[in-house]
């Protein structure tokens, strides 16, 4: 059994070749799922060294540059940092695009811009290529599961030939609107997480200056209108005071510092968002960069005496 990925079953797609660009602690059990379901799959990572892992687990190939892990693909998967990670992949001779085929996808998954998306669609497009900006939620359990929820943005005749294929590491391939409008809905999705998870951490740490056992609480609310996946995957390990894992609070800085961007041009009033921001840089600064994002509460519970 593989370490990286749990076990799902497949359903019964045609196998393809594909590349996978990037095997963070997203891509790498991502890509796998590709792999398990048996797509013929080409990586590439930054450090080769983390892409000759993969091939060792999985089997199937790996390429020094993005330009040579993509060669005959017909699907390109990518999972990156940001934006200039993305085009650093993409663009230049060394490039993902430089090696692709005529009418090949590059799908890409990091949470980056709507911008960076709109202008590697149109730049795909004039080299006769196509793009999809699907960025995800479900976090590393997710990606491990094959269980993400994926957002996309881009041309229906290409999500089609896309989605059956992504399908091997998601439960939901959703198109959302033109490109662009994948980004977007992430951005939606991370304002919802930030406004749920100050709300839990405020709430438990009311509940335990109260001196309320939080753990029944929780299993008493969790089954009414206050119930949410924060709720039910984070709020216990927020009363025990763990952090170590999940979603890291610089990655939703990052997510939200595109929130906060993109509310300056199109207008948008997110006044709560932009505080929880600021109590992120909090976290921050008391050395909690790499905790869950959770971690919010530590900024309400007094210090110890």
């Amino acid at each position: 059994m593989s370490s990286s990925i749990n076990p799902r079953t497949y359903d019964a797609i045609p196998p393809r070749k594909v590349a996978f660009l990037g095997l963070g602690v997203m891509g790498y059990p991502m890509a796998g799922h590709l792999a398990k379901a048996g797509h013929q799959v080409s990586v590439y990572n930054r450090t080769s060294a983390k892409a000759e892992a993969w091939v060792k687990e999985f089997g199937g190939s790996f390429g020094l540059t993005p330009k040579d892990a993509v060669k005959d693909a017909e699907i390109v998967f990518c999972c990156v940092g940001n934006d200039d990670d993305l085009r650093s992949v993409v663009l230049g001779e060394h490039g993902a695009f430089a090696g692709m085929g005529a009418n090949t996808v590059f799908v890409d998954h990091t949470t980056a811009s709507a911008q960076v998306a709109r202008e590697l669609y149109e730049q795909a497009l004039s080299l006769g290529l196509q793009f999809i900006d699907a960025p995800v939620s479900g976090g590393q359990a997710g990606a491990q599961n094959g269980q993400l929820t994926v957002m996309c943005g881009g041309d229906q005749v290409t999500f089609d030939d896309t989605r059956p294929t992504a399908l091997a590491f998601s439960r939901a391939f959703t198109l959302i609107g033109d490109s662009g409008a994948g980004q977007l809905a992430k951005m939606v999705n991370q304002i919802c997480i930030a406004g749920l998870v100050q709300g839990l951490s405020e709430a438990i740490a009311f509940g335990q200056q109260a001196e309320l056992d939080m753990n029944v609480v929780l299993d008493v609310i969790s089954k009414g209108a206050a119930q949410s996946w924060q709720m039910e995957n984070r709020g216990k390990t927020m009363v025990q005071g763990k952090f170590d894992f999940g979603f890291a609070v610089d990655w939703m800085r990052k997510d939200l510092g595109l929130v906060l961007d993109e509310a300056k041009r199109n207008g948008a009033r997110v006044p709560v968002t932009a505080l929880v921001d600021q109590f992120y840089g909090d976290v921050q600064q008391s050395g909690g960069a790499r905790w869950d994002t959770s971690s919010l509460i530590t900024r309400l519970r007094k210090p110890a005496k």
